[in-house]
């Protein structure tokens, strides 16, 4: 996916609505709160790592490295650079999922973790 203004300062709003636009269909928090913490035939759930509600910092699964807060009210630096949210995204899903995730799938992530608060 190509986003407008890849490698620029976007809301994690906008580019939540920039992948609904390429899918088609309006995104779901629902949807996306059942993705993130759903195990998908792989190891792991986005929630493995970053927390079920992931307003704090995380730790990796496997490393035990510290993640940063991934909602962007708890860190308002988070999600915003296109380029590094599609790149996040395209090796977390394939960790997740086992595959790349649909644009609606990344919608509704993304649409969730902006509805979370701190």
């Amino acid at each position: 996916m190509h986003l407008a203004g890849a490698g620029q300062a976007e809301t994690p709003a906008a580019l939540a609505a920039a992948y609904a636009r390429e899918a088609g269909a309006p995104p779901s928090a629902e949807r996306g709160q059942q993705f993130f913490t759903t195990r998908h035939g792989a190891e792991w759930a986005c929630a493995s790592c970053h927390g079920a509600v992931p307003v704090q910092a995380g730790r990796h699964a496997a490393t035990g490295r510290t993640i940063a807060a991934l909602a962007p009210a708890a860190n308002p630096a988070r999600l915003t650079d296109p380029a590094k949210v599609e790149k996040w995204l395209g090796r977390n899903c394939k960790d997740v999922a086992g595959r790349a995730c649909s644009a609606q799938e990344k919608a509704d992530v993304l649409t969730w973790l902006n509805t979370l608060q701190p």
